[in-house]
């Protein structure tokens, strides 16, 4: 068994994580971009077709498909806030983005799921991808106002 010492000794604080990381940073933030542009390419095109009256947009292959992307976009979002140190609650332009995150979601939910008429469904998926939209200005500006700051 170890003893405390051993186990302090080898303990990897947040800052030598994101100091092994930094060399993967270009690599990473590729992969967070490249998510960000299938995601929402994805998202447009199955509310699209939904919204024309297609069914197969709903098919579990596409949607497992738009599950695995949103996976690789979060955890490479995870990643690169280790990487910069920048973080969700401390960090103004990531909490706005936290914030629309759950906001997009919702909207997205409602335009896929829970809206009970085409017309409301419609209202949902086309304010999702306006906030999307400002999720992505919010990113390129580092800035809460994104787009609205210029």
């Amino acid at each position: 068994m170890k003893t405390c010492k051993q186990l302090r000794a080898a303990r990897i604080d947040k800052h030598s994580v994101a100091a092994l990381m930094i060399e993967f940073y270009e690599q990473i933030k590729l992969v967070h971009v490249t998510a960000v542009l299938m995601s929402g390419s994805l998202f447009a095109l199955r509310g699209l077709f939904l919204n024309l009256g297609y069914d197969w947009v709903m098919a579990a292959p596409i949607r497992w498909a738009s599950y695995t992307i949103d996976t690789v976009l979060l955890t490479a979002a995870l990643m690169l806030t280790t990487i910069i140190q920048q973080y969700p609650f401390v960090d103004m332009w990531l909490t706005v983005k936290v914030i629309l995150l759950v906001v997009y979601i919702v909207l997205g939910f409602f335009s896929f799921w829970k809206a009970r008429t085409k017309t409301v469904r419609v209202c949902c998926w086309l304010a999702a991808l306006v906030v999307f939209g400002f999720i992505i200005s919010v990113a390129l500006a580092h800035d809460p106002l994104g787009i609205l700051a210029m």
